[in-house]
């Protein structure tokens, strides 16, 4: 099983081939052998019964049985002996061999009915003048003759039988057998030419895939380019969105380190200018101050790297019963306002992609409704279908009867780090995150007014896979 399974595509496909073309060529040389033996058995077959009828009617048998052949016989073979071709009158009174029979011993005779019929053979008959055994085929046709005249006549059962040497037939056989396997041989080694012609030419793509795979793991190339055939088509375009979704993974990981790295630079260096300083009761205060401020720093780092963005091939997870089980934990949390949540979630709607990027995403999302709403927050989900996509988009959107955000604001609050109102609890980083997954998804935030809240609408829209 190993070495079957370290075969080659091409080689499978010319293996596959070559047995397929081999069978199918021996069918058809076989058929082909049979449906000519067959054709020239038939032949002979009526050949033979030519020469049998025209020897009963030119046949006559005296009172006495004795047989008079007619004066020319269908074939001078007939007449020659050692040539090849026979002709036997037996039954009853009747046994009579042609002079071409002469030293062979012919096969005994058929009892047969007349006007019955019966062709055979090969069959061997012995020849005193060759050291083997000789083949013939036979034909014999059952007669009842009349013998003798007045009252003195009698019905005679006599069978005709024509001989005739098999190695005739088997010669013609041999000689189509023989340019029968050579031209098949040819067509076959010709068939098979074209057939890896053909193998190769249809694997090429392959190949080239292959290549420029191997070009982008060395770095000579960012991702897969070039005309492909369709059917390929899907495989390089899934094989260039996760390679660029791997190097955008990449890539946060490295800014997401760096940024700790820097974030917690500062706070490290103000701690050891208070340990040098001394003062014990500033420097506990101090201590506590960029403590907590690390503990921010490190929580928003992970919740970032948390986001694990766009996964190619990730299972879709139902949106409905997680957004039920965040806003449960919201309207507990902000029981005092007493907000409630409104669900418009489209049926079947599903997240192609991490869990925990849905999590983040409706979390921070809600939660930023039920900060600024006043006693009602609505979740919106619509599923978008586009014609010759994998899999349908998404939109999401959240909306409340807060106090809105003026268009000019807009792009400021989407800034990492900003807060809508310094006097409100938090980091300014949620929409950071959401913008993140979103951007990690290929997908587009944006911010306007909702038409039936009247606050402010968060929408979210993913496109659909291709």
């Amino acid at each position: 099983m190993r070495f079957w399974r370290s075969f080659s595509l091409q080689a499978r496909q010319l293996l596959a081939a070559s047995l397929g073309l081999v069978a199918f060529l021996g069918l058809t040389g076989y058929s082909l052998d049979q449906a000519f033996r067959q054709t020239a058995e038939s032949d002979q077959r009526e050949r033979l019964k030519s020469y049998a009828l025209s020897y009963i009617g030119g046949t006559e048998i005296t009172r006495s049985c004795a047989v008079l052949p007619p004066d020319y016989p269908p074939n001078p073979d007939f007449e020659r002996p050692g040539s090849g071709l026979y002709i036997a009158a037996r039954g009853g009174c009747v046994a009579w061999e042609s002079d071409s029979a002469l030293g062979r011993s012919l096969p005994d005779p058929q009892d047969l009915a007349p006007y019955e019929e019966r062709f055979d053979g090969p069959i061997r008959v012995e020849d005193e003048h060759r050291p083997a055994a000789m083949a013939v085929y036979r034909y014999g046709f059952g007669v009842e003759w009349e013998v003798g005249s007045g009252d003195d006549v009698r019905f005679e059962r006599i069978s005709f039988e024509v001989f005739q040497d098999a190695s005739a037939i088997a010669a013609q056989v041999a000689v189509f057998r023989r340019a029968l396997w050579a031209y098949l041989g040819a067509a076959a080694l010709l068939l098979l030419g074209v057939q890896v012609l053909v193998l190769r030419w249809s694997l090429r793509p392959l190949r080239r895939v292959v290549l420029d795979l191997s070009e982008v793991e060395q770095g000579a190339r960012e991702r897969l380019e070039g005309r492909y055939p369709r059917e390929l088509a899907p495989l390089t375009s899934s094989i260039n969105a996760l390679v660029e979704s791997e190097r955008q993974h990449l890539e946060r990981y490295r800014n997401t380190l760096s940024d700790l790295a820097h974030s917690l630079k500062t706070p490290l260096a103000v701690m050891r200018s208070r340990l040098e300083s001394g003062n014990a009761e500033e420097l506990r205060h101090e201590v506590q101050s960029q403590v907590q401020r690390m503990t921010d720093i490190v929580s928003y780092q992970l919740s970032r790297a948390a986001a694990t963005g766009h996964q190619l091939f990730a299972a879709p997870v139902a949106l409905g019963p997680h957004a039920e089980e965040i806003v449960r934990s919201l309207e507990k949390v902000y029981a005092a306002k007493g907000v409630l949540c409104e669900f418009d979630i489209e049926d079947g709607a599903q997240f192609h992609g991490e869990e925990g990027d849905l999590l983040e995403l409706l979390g921070n999302l809600l939660e930023n409704a039920f900060k600024w709403a006043r006693h009602r927050v609505m979740l919106t989900v619509r599923v978008e279908a586009e014609e010759g996509s994998r899999r349908p988009g998404l939109f999401i959107g959240v909306e409340d009867d807060g106090p809105g955000i003026p268009p000019e604001k807009v792009e400021r609050l989407l800034q990492r780090g900003v807060r809508g109102d310094e006097r409100v609890q938090g980091h300014g980083i949620g929409l950071s995150i959401v913008q993140d997954i979103v951007r990690a998804y290929r997908g587009e935030l944006s911010v306007d007014a909702a038409r039936e809240l009247g606050g402010a609408r968060f929408s979210v829209r993913l496109p659909p896979a291709l």
